[in-house]
């Protein structure tokens, strides 16, 4: 197995993009998968890396990243040691990070099969990579994982947004980690400005990729709902529902288990039989 992890691509505003992959040698190129993170989230959290294996051990380039503004540092890529780029980020920083990476997977020298570029986004990267696959022919085929729906519907209501404006920042507990994260009203701004680009279903209403919602039937974090809003309006989507999952697919941070949790086995199975189309 040949592996390379936390190289560098320069991501927004010059922060990093900490990047890894995952394949087995092989003398002809091979299909892709570019794992992207969500809320809160990191490309080592949990069970991620031994998701990563599994898709290269069934003859995938597995690729993994932080986004330049997940509150990582070069340094220490796990957890959220700068929260001064946490409250930075936005969707729209995110969607450009996501062809940040595309456009260095289509100039590496990487055994890529440029035809079969596949994207799989978590949670708000769901949406993220539903946005990105509308806009980029060079993505064959989308995956989103517990994936969100709407954007809008996840902000505040009106009188917690205009005190967001006042104070400029708003503060959201990790429940891990203990620390309060701040969000920017920046965020807010960007959405507002970027409202049309950003809507996930008016996106997803655009898709002419094969498309896969996997989704926990018992999903706490973001409801099964999203997922049949998601398959409405994705004309080329097919949904799997996985019995009883939450919305980690059973993994956790740290995952000190040498074995995926079987809901994310389960959803890997789905995942590589959607993308050798079996």
């Amino acid at each position: 197995m040949i592996t390379k992890n936390n190289s560098i691509i320069k991501g927004e505003r010059d922060r990093a993009i900490l990047l890894d992959y995952e394949y087995q040698e092989s003398s002809t190129p091979l299909p892709v998968v570019v794992f992207c993170h969500g809320y809160k989230g990191f490309k080592d959290w949990g069970a991620w890396s031994l998701m990563g294996s599994a898709f290269a051990k069934a003859g995938f380039l597995f690729i993994k990243f932080n986004y330049s503004h997940n509150g990582g540092t070069v340094e220490q890529p796990m957890d959220f040691p700068d929260l001064e780029a946490f409250g930075n980020n936005n969707y729209s920083i995110e969607v450009r990070d996501t062809i940040r990476v595309l456009d260095w997977i289509e100039n590496s020298d990487l055994p890529v099969d440029r035809h079969q570029i596949n994207l799989l986004g978590h949670s708000r990267a769901g949406g993220i990579t539903t946005i990105v696959t509308a806009k980029e022919a060079r993505v064959s085929k989308l995956i989103t994982l517990a994936g969100v729906a709407h954007y809008a519907e996840r902000f505040p209501d009106a009188g917690e947004v205009k005190e967001w404006k006042e104070k400029g920042v708003i503060y959201v507990k990790n429940a891990r980690t203990k620390q309060e994260m701040p969000l920017f009203y920046q965020f807010y701004e960007d959405f507002l400005q970027n409202e049309e680009e950003l809507t996930i279903l008016k996106q997803a209403e655009k898709i002419k990729q094969a498309h896969l919602i996997l989704h926990g039937e018992l999903d706490e974090a973001v409801l099964v709902s999203d997922a049949y809003a998601l398959h409405k309006a994705s004309s080329h989507s097919q949904l799997k529902l996985i019995r009883e999952a939450n919305h980690t697919l059973g993994s956790s941070h740290p995952w000190n288990a040498d074995r995926l949790p079987e809901d994310l086995r389960q959803a890997v199975q789905c995942m590589v039989n959607f993308l050798k189309g079996s």
